[in-house]
């Protein structure tokens, strides 16, 4: 089965031996970041750091003149992945006998929102969500359509994956998280997650929505998951929307999910269309996906029909359990990629020591490949029990 590897460049990058020390994992291809929000990232094998810390969402590459007098635009990267980093990272791997995907993440960058909170999601109370751009604003759409083709093409990138490409929500690996103390469970996170900025507010007004009357009723909702009752939805995620269709009423949570359907299918076409336009025959597209399209984050929610209709494959979170793999493989085409996703850090609850076991119970369940989450980041007893792991498959 095949294998690929998340890397970030700054894992490369002046690292001598981290191209070949992937390579001895037994995987065939490296997922290299091109784009990627803030983060700080552990190093444990780079001789000249041990620690990362990328500031602010950014690409790993310079930007080209595509974005010339527009309004929204990445922000290149500091001195955290200077010049093209993207490319000398690419360059060492490809030399390596890897081939290189780009791994680009799209809705889901903080500096934007907090320069620009117009673009962000707004939820029923107005509290803004900065790390959440709004994709259903046309200036939002169109900047991240531009930024898919362009991050995603990247000289010496054969394919790529692209990450948050759909609604984020309340869901997010903060900074000093805080927002635990109360149980959302699925339908809470769904009711925080409902934007009503100006756009989404005549969004649901053309689905025969009052957006005043809908906050309200989405406050009126959540109340009780404020005062403690139990959230509900636990069941899977059938039970998770009977919840929501329950707090909020059969016909508004329909009409919002209907407008938040359609909204991120949209643009899950043009983005994939415009990455097309811009790449070589042959070149891969592969988004990152859940398979209940009312799911916000970084594996966006779609409709497994429609997104195998759309990309060449989707990447599916694994760690947790397989369960996510069948209503892709019960639509997937021949041709159709559908790689389980496993975490292979220990310290950020992966199991390396199953991942021979996972893999297999993957493959039963119709998955044609593995990504490894993620190479850069494990330790080095991590990696070796990779490395075991693929040996036995």
């Amino acid at each position: 089965m095949r294998a690929s590897a998340f890397l970030y460049p700054w894992d490369v990058v002046g690292d001598p031996e981290a191209a070949g020390r992937v390579t001895a994992l037994g995987v065939r291809q490296a997922t290299l970041a091109s784009a990627y929000h803030s983060t700080r990232a552990l190093t444990p094998r780079h001789p000249r750091h041990r620690v990362v810390t990328a500031r602010h969402a950014a690409v790993l590459y310079p930007p080209d003149g595509r974005w010339d007098g527009s309004d929204l635009r990445p922000y290149p990267a500091g001195d955290w992945a200077p010049g093209d980093a993207f490319g000398e990272a690419a360059k060492a791997l490809t030399d390596a006998g890897l081939e290189v995907h780009s791994w680009v993440v799209l809705a889901h960058n903080s500096r934007l929102g907090e320069e620009r909170p117009d673009t962000s999601v707004v939820n029923a109370y107005g509290d803004r969500y900065p790390w959440a751009p709004c994709i259903a604003q046309p200036a939002t759409r169109a900047y991240l359509v531009d930024l898919a083709a362009e991050a995603a093409v990247r000289p010496g990138s054969r394919g790529t994956e692209l990450e948050s490409l759909g609604w984020y929500g309340l869901a997010h690996l903060h900074a000093h998280d805080k927002i635990g103390g109360v149980g959302l469970g699925d339908a809470g996170q769904y009711l925080m997650s409902l934007c009503f900025c100006a756009v989404c507010r005549e969004g649901y007004g053309a689905r025969g929505l009052d957006a005043d009357e809908l906050a309200a009723a989405v406050r009126a909702a959540l109340e009780p998951l404020w005062r403690g009752a139990s959230a509900g939805g636990a069941g899977g995620a059938g039970a998770g929307w009977a919840e929501i269709e329950k707090l909020l009423g059969e016909d508004r949570a329909s009409a919002t999910r209907a407008w938040r359907d359609d909204t991120a299918r949209a643009l899950q076409e043009a983005a994939v269309a415009a990455v097309r336009a811009a790449a070589p025959d042959g070149f891969e597209v592969l988004l990152h996906a859940d398979p209940v399209s009312y799911h916000c984050g970084a594996n966006a929610g779609v409709d497994p029909a429609h997104i195998l209709s759309v990309a060449d494959g989707v990447v599916v979170p694994c760690t947790g359990g397989t369960d996510p793999l069948t209503p892709f493989a019960e639509q997937r085409r021949a041709d159709a990629v559908l790689a389980a996703n496993f975490t292979v850090v220990s310290g950020m609850g992966g199991s390396p020591a199953t991942l021979e076991r996972d893999a297999r119970t993957a493959a039963e369940r119709g998955a044609t490949q593995l990504r490894l989450y993620h190479a850069g980041l494990a330790s080095d007893g991590d990696l070796e029990a990779v490395r075991k792991a693929l040996a036995a498959l």
